[in-house]
């Protein structure tokens, strides 16, 4: 057996320790016996259909992109924007 943290929702922490009090189980137990049945009855994430994004031809990211910095790319798009109205 192996030690793990998780973290809970505060109110389904709540409902577990309740659960495990009424039923004289250990909270563990309880976390054990409800994944297990989850996992028994095949609980599974609904599969999303795969988006397609067009692409255009070039050779890599302008430079001063970063995908993982949406406002700096906003602003590079804005001011994209700004000089095909001149």
């Amino acid at each position: 057996m192996h030690r793990t943290t998780i973290r809970l929702d505060d109110d389904l922490l709540v409902q577990a320790k309740e659960l495990a009090a009424r039923t004289n189980r250990s909270l563990t137990k309880v976390i054990e016996d409800s994944l297990r049945e989850a996992i028994g009855r095949g609980i599974d994430t609904p599969r999303r259909r795969r988006t397609k994004f067009p692409t255009f031809g070039g050779d890599a990211m302008l430079p001063g992109v970063d995908l993982d910095r949406s406002e700096t790319l906003r602003d590079l798009m804005d001011a994209d924007d700004d000089s095909h109205r001149r």
